[in-house]
């Protein structure tokens, strides 16, 4: 039986402690992509190691891509909420040690431990709420779980910066210890949800060869061109590397019972014109995150925290195109558009802020960046949507977490090549300006140093800053507009009923994914139940279909007592919200019709109840079963299940007022 199936253990005040925890869990995790980007410039100036301020991004973003598809299956295999709590004190550990940290390399280190914990909170948080949520509560509660990243999206900025103006920039870190532990302790006290595992076939040989690839690319562009030259031998030998560890891969994954990313996926046109896509998006979107505010707070001398209120234009647009374009498609189902526009703005976005420099005003600072969010905000909704339309039901999962994988790697490499370029650049720019009032490296390593010399002889440093930033977003022109062209060539499909069910966690969330195939189609039935018609025309239509002479408040009545076997009448009337005499009225015709049995205190099911129960869920089962058109049920046991599980919950557990009538 599918998962969906299984009875949720927790209610009432204990459900919402839980959801609580997981979503503070989640919160901390996707927080913690943003919210160091508006504490960078002072901690580079305090650790004296800008060449390395990107690594501090970076190293988050690969350890978490490597880290989330192992949490996702050791959590089906062994049980999620214990994984949950090692991650939870994983991620603990590494925020008080980044907190701690002495010097750059030791910030580094311990953010990718970081990332090995945020990776699990996030996955495992979303995966838990399909243990203890009722199926047709699921959509809602999954929805909300997505705007986590949306809401960090904003918070992430605005924090990071008040942190470094009223504390110190090590509160970024230590933020985390308070909230971390109380979602350790709601989460050891109140989740006792019974949760069916599953074996897997990990493919650990794929994840590890694909993470050192990463690495070895990654540092390639970081290092090629700056601290060594393309032809020596560290270069060269990092690009062999990478090839060498890339064919590992290849054949490893052939030969993996599960793989982590199968390699025929990339013979389907739509998945790797997506990836690619995802790829620019995650490059350009995590380099404008991590260098603007330094172009904020050297080169316009804003505060921490107001360099995160400029940042807003940029999250606000996103957000608004990622909805506004997610609605659009489900409703006319067409989706090609979107990207083409979106890479054109993203393009023009990064070209207009390549444009900028210390005489720019702050409303033409903030007009650029809601441009360059309103072009990502158009791609980001249709990438997951677009390859989830294109493949079939067996690689569903994989295509999912493939495309959200290379949007991390994306973010990886992006802040890792804008950093070679700012670097490079910077030290060019001051080392033309000796003679000069400070020391080019102790300038480039604390760029607060500058606030120190009178206006006059300030501006030749800004400028060396603004002209090193502004080279970084003319770097990133080209990219885009690759991307620009890439979407001309993603073949638009016939939307499946289940691919317009996208949530905004998917539209704006940066952090990659790892469900399976049956739990990607579940989460997209049970938000399309959300949707669904007002529990009156639902189980109108439900026994129209099932040939009842019933009214929907008696067929609703039919389905809670046939779920409970035996109930008191005042409780039956209690979950409706009504009074019992009002009730009374939708219980008699089930027991002139022999379904239900009543005494002064009790309603109980009849065997020709628990029938007539059964033919309203097979109803509910066919209707969901459209909804699964194209994904061929009827060949996947394990879909069955889920059809049926769905059905069954659901035609038993609506509570609504308005069921019962007036």
């Amino acid at each position: 039986m599918a998962e969906a199936s299984e009875e949720p253990a927790l209610h009432g005040r204990e459900l919402y402690a839980v959801l609580g925890a997981l979503m503070l869990g989640m919160l901390l995790a996707s927080l913690d992509q943003t919210i160091v980007s508006t504490a960078l410039p002072t901690i580079v100036g305090e650790l004296r190691g800008a060449e390395h301020l990107a690594w501090v991004v970076t190293a988050y973003l690969l350890a978490s891509t490597a880290a989330t598809p192992l949490w996702g299956k050791l959590g089906d295999q062994y049980g999620r909420k214990r994984l949950f709590q090692l991650a939870i004190v994983v991620f603990l550990a590494s925020s008080a040690l980044c907190g701690l940290a002495q010097s750059m390399g030791q910030l580094i280190a311990f953010r990718a431990v970081q990332g090995v914990g945020g990776g699990g909170l996030i996955v495992l948080a979303m995966a838990t709420v399909g243990d203890v949520v009722p199926p047709r509560e699921r959509g809602r509660y999954q929805g909300l779980f997505g705007a986590v990243f949306g809401v960090s999206s904003v918070l992430g900025p605005l924090l990071g910066g008040f942190f470094v103006d009223h504390l110190t920039w090590r509160w970024v870190f230590y933020i985390n210890l308070p909230l971390g532990v109380l979602a350790l302790f709601v989460v050891a006290v109140a989740l006792r949800a019974p949760q069916p595992r599953r074996s897997h076939a990990i493919d650990y040989p794929g994840v590890a060869l694909l993470a050192a690839a990463a690495v070895c690319l990654v540092l390639t562009a970081t290092w090629g061109g700056t601290r060594y030259a393309w032809g020596s031998a560290m270069i060269v030998g990092l690009v062999l590397a990478s090839v060498a560890l890339l064919l590992g891969w290849a054949w490893s994954a052939r030969r993996a019972v599960e793989p982590v990313l199968p390699p025929h996926l990339f013979g389907r046109q739509v998945f790797t014109v997506c990836s690619g896509l995802a790829f620019v998006v995650g490059f350009v979107m995590f380099g404008a995150l991590t260098y603007l505010p330094l172009f904020l707070q050297v080169v316009h001398g804003i505060s921490a925290t107001m360099s995160g209120v400029h940042l807003l234009p940029m999250v606000f647009g996103l957000l608004l195109t990622s909805v506004t374009s997610g609605r659009l498609i489900a409703r006319h189902g067409r989706y090609k558009m979107y990207p083409i526009a979106g890479m054109g703005f993203t393009a023009l976005g990064l070209y207009l802020m390549s444009t900028m420099d210390e005489s720019t005003s702050d409303l033409a600072m903030n007009a650029r960046f809601l441009v360059l969010g309103l072009g990502l905000g158009m791609v980001m909704q249709v990438l997951i949507l677009a390859v989830q339309n294109a493949v079939p039901y067996e690689d569903l999962g994989a295509a999912t977490s493939g495309v959200t994988f290379f949007r991390s790697i994306g973010g990886a490499f992006g802040v890792s090549v804008f950093g070679a370029v700012f670097a490079s650049r910077l030290v060019g720019n001051l080392t033309a300006l000796v003679p000069g009032r400070l020391d080019p490296e102790r300038v480039a390593n604390d760029p607060a140093l500058i606030r120190t010399l009178p206006e006059p002889d300030r501006q030749p440093y800004l400028h060396a800053y603004s002209d090193a930033i502004s080279i970084v977003f003319a770097w990133a022109v080209p990219v885009a507009v690759a991307g620009f062209a890439l979407a001309w060539v993603l073949r638009e499909l016939p939307l499946r009923t289940t691919s317009r069910s996208q949530d905004l966690g998917e539209a704006v969330g940066c952090a990659p994914t790892a469900r399976s195939s049956l739990a990607e189609l579940e989460v997209a039935l049970t938000r399309l139940m959300r949707r669904d018609l007002a529990a009156r025309e639902l189980y109108e239509g439900l026994v129209r279909k099932a040939g009842f002479d019933l009214s929907a408040g008696s067929a609703w009545a039919l389905c809670r007592v046939a779920r409970e076997l035996v109930i008191r009448r005042q409780d039956l009337a209690g979950e409706a919200e009504v009074p019992v005499e009002r009730g009374r009225r939708c219980v008699d015709p089930l027991v002139a019709a022999g379904y239900v049995e009543r005494d002064e205190v009790w309603l109980t099911i009849t065997s020709a109840g628990l029938v007539a129960a059964d033919r309203l869920a097979e109803a509910r089962r066919g209707g969901l079963a459209e909804l699964l058109a194209g994904w061929e049920p009827e060949r996947h046991p394990e879909l069955v299940d889920l059809l049926t599980g769905l059905s069954r919950a659901d035609v038993g557990g609506v509570h609504d007022r308005t069921v019962l009538g007036p």
